[in-house]
């Protein structure tokens, strides 16, 4: 059974940083896109980043661009996001997948696994 668990949400002032961390069990990061999304209540799902094994290259919602960073330790099996210049809208529960899919079907990305709440304070 493919699984995520999601690490390193919190509360932070605005203009703080947070690295998320997520280890992925049944499926492993090397060889498959890696995709970061986000949730809130109400909202549709975000994706706010895609690493894509194909070309190598990442790709950013706008709005998380220039301030949040992927990155991978595939000894430990494991993704990273680095998150910069928090602003309050940056509120959600963060989830990471291995594949970049929004999966709109899916009610909650909680699915595969207990999201990463972040938390910015104006």
């Amino acid at each position: 059974e493919v699984r995520f668990v999601n690490s390193g949400g919190g509360l932070v002032q605005t203009g703080g940083s947070l690295r998320l961390s997520c280890a992925a069990s049944g499926v492993t990061f090397d060889g498959h896109d890696i995709g970061w999304f986000r949730e809130v209540p109400g909202k549709e799902r975000e994706g706010v980043a895609c690493s894509s094994h194909e070309d190598g290259k990442v790709y950013y919602a706008d709005s998380v661009k220039g301030r949040f960073t992927v990155s991978s330790d595939n000894a430990k099996n494991t993704v990273y996001l680095e998150m910069n210049f928090l602003i309050p809208e940056d509120t959600a529960t963060y989830y990471c997948k291995a594949d970049c899919l929004l999966d709109t079907e899916v009610p909650s990305l909680e699915r595969w696994g207990q999201g990463a709440l972040v938390t910015v304070s104006a």
